[in-house]
């Protein structure tokens, strides 16, 4: 027998030269997960595939480039912007699709605290999924807890705000994940998040309006049913207005 019909084939592993977008997008066709711009998609990547992922960016970023007619082998201002922008996408701006949330330490609430509590304002730094400009502003979130709520510190707030507005977000829709997540970790009386922020999409291009703002609330629990008590929340928001 030969040496050369000694080695076995597996039909099932993956061809040498897969881009590992293919691979990552197979794991997530065969669990069944959504991979809409505002998920997370960490668990489906494996170790050291987001350099390979960010080497893949850089290729068709600059095939991007060429496409736009921008020479940038004899341009020194450009000559590595397509190794930055994918840098920035995957390990800054879009930070929060590729990698696991926050370790969060939460406490149980021995002092069994049952008052309204305000966090903000949280500064957001984002993109919108249309046209992937920059959506920046601020957010606050007010807790109303039970003695069963889990504490977490203030400064937790804010990472959990990073990771979630760390994608391609439409607005009203990041403010939603943002309460579920925190729901999720706290599991208090009543909820409440207010976001305020300024859309590029709409002031750098389109219509170019530079003043307008976007607001809008997510409600949960009490703070739904008790009129009063979203009152307080809404008036108790500093610097707001």
């Amino acid at each position: 027998m030969s040496s050369e019909s000694a080695a076995p084939t597996n039909a099932s592993a993956p061809e040498e030269g897969t881009p590992v977008s293919v691979k990552i997008r197979e794991r997530l066709a065969a669990a069944r997960r959504r991979f809409h711009a505002n998920d997370n998609i960490a668990e489906f990547i494996h170790p050291g595939e987001l350099e390979k992922l960010l080497d893949e960016v850089e290729v068709k970023m600059q095939g991007v480039l060429d496409s736009m007619v921008i020479d940038t082998a004899g341009d020194h201002n450009t000559r590595n912007t397509a190794r930055r922008v994918a840098k920035m996408y995957l390990n800054e701006v879009f930070k929060g699709r590729y990698v696991h949330g926050p370790a969060i330490t939460e406490f149980p609430n021995a002092e069994h605290l049952n008052e309204l509590m305000i966090v903000g304002p949280i500064t957001v730094r984002s993109a919108c999924s249309h046209h992937f400009c920059p959506v920046i502003g601020k957010i606050w979130i007010g807790i109303l807890p039970n003695e069963h709520t889990n504490v977490i510190g203030l400064s937790k707030y804010a990472r959990l705000v990073d990771w979630v507005m760390g994608r391609p977000q439409i607005q009203e829709e990041a403010v939603v994940q943002l309460a579920d997540l925190i729901m999720e970790k706290t599991q208090p009386d009543g909820l409440a998040v207010v976001m305020e922020a300024s859309h590029f999409c709409m002031s750098w291009r389109g219509v170019r309006e530079m003043d307008s703002k976007m607001i809008n609330s997510v409600m949960r629990g009490v703070f739904l049913t008790n009129s009063t008590l979203r009152r307080e929340f809404l008036a108790l928001i500093p610097g707001r207005n």
